[in-house]
C-alpha cells in the first residue's frame, strides 16, 4: 500500500508585486513524515510556508491538503482544516499569560470539545513541557527565547493539527536549546503521528531528524531526497554543513 500524501505543492509560483520569488515549486509531505526545507536566507522558504498556510495571496499553481485545493482559502480557515503554522520568531501573545496562550491554541475547538477536555489536554502539554507549567501564570513576552519557542509549538499542538509547519524553530537559540527543540519535534511526530514540514537553516540538525528533505535555492527546488542521502551529498556538505569538498 502506498503512502498517504498529506500535502502536495504542485508547480507553485509566488510573487511580491511584479517580482516572482517562487518559480514552479513541487514538493510533498506524506502522513507521519518530517520533511525539511533547506536553503540560504532569501531562498523563498518562508514565502513557501506563507503560501501553504494562506498568508500570501500572490501565488499560482496548486496546494493540496488531504486532497483539497487550498488556493484561495483564507489563513483563518486552515487551523480548522487541520493545519497549524508556527511562524518565524515565534510570535506568542506577549501580554497574555502562558496558559492563556495555550487556551487560544485550542479556541477553535472549544465549542465542540468543551472546556473539560481542553483542560485535560493542557495538562498533557504541561507534562511534555514542564517549564510551561512552572511559568503558566507568567506573561508570554517575559519568557526566554527557548521557552517562547516551546510555547509557540505547544499552542499549535493544542489545535490538534494533522500537519505542522515550523519556520526556523532554532532561530536565535543556544545550541543546547536547539537540540532540545528539535528532539521535541521528532517526539511530536513519533508519539502524535503529526506530519511536519520544517524550515531550518541548521541543516545538520534538521537532516538528522528528518525522513526527507528539499533544498530551495533562488525560489527553485534544486535537490530533494532521503535526508540521510542528502546529508552525505558533497554539495550539501559544502553549502550547508560547513565541510570542505575534496576533488579527486
Amino acid at each position: 500500500m502506498g503512502q498517504v500524501v498529506v500535502l502536495h505543492v504542485d508547480h507553485l509560483k509566488a510573487n511580491y508585486g511584479p517580482v516572482e520569488v517562487l518559480h514552479g515549486v513541487n514538493l510533498h509531505v506524506n502522513k507521519g513524515e518530517i520533511v525539511s526545507l533547506l536553503g540560504a536566507n532569501g531562498a523563498g522558504k518562508t514565502t513557501l510556508l506563507h503560501c501553504i498556510s494562506g498568508l500570501h495571496d500572490g501565488k499560482q499553481g496548486g496546494i493540496y491538503f488531504n486532497g483539497v485545493n487550498l488556493m484561495g482559502v483564507p489563513a483563518e480557515k486552515m487551523v480548522g482544516m487541520g493545519m497549524a503554522h508556527v511562524p518565524e520568531r515565534r510570535q506568542v501573545f506577549s501580554t497574555l499569560s502562558v496558559e492563556d496562550n495555550l487556551w487560544l491554541g485550542a479556541s477553535h475547538r472549544l465549542p465542540k470539545t468543551g472546556k473539560k477536555i481542553i483542560r485535560e489536554e493542557i495538562e498533557e502539554i504541561y507534562q511534555r513541557f514542564p517549564i510551561l507549567k512552572e511559568r503558566s501564570a507568567q506573561l508570554g513576552g517575559t519568557l526566554s527565547g527557548g521557552q517562547q519557542q516551546m510555547l509557540a509549538i505547544a499552542r499549535a499542538l493544542l489545535a490538534k493539527p494533522q500537519l505542522l509547519l515550523l519556520d526556523e524553530p532554532s532561530l536565535g537559540l543556544a545550541p543546547l536549546i536547539v537540540k532540545e527543540i528539535l528532539n521535541m519535534v521528532q517526539e511530536i511526530r513519533n508519539e502524535w503521528g503529526t506530519s511536519i514540514l520544517l524550515v531550518e537553516q541548521n541543516a545538520h540538525s534538521a537532516l538528522k531528524i528528518s525522513d526527507r528533505a528539499y533544498v530551495l535555492h533562488n525560489g527553485e527546488i534544486q535537490m530533494h531526497g532521503l535526508a540521510e542521502d542528502l546529508a552525505r551529498d558533497a554539495r550539501i556538505q559544502s553549502a550547508y554543513l560547513g565541510k570542505a569538498v575534496t576533488h579527486g
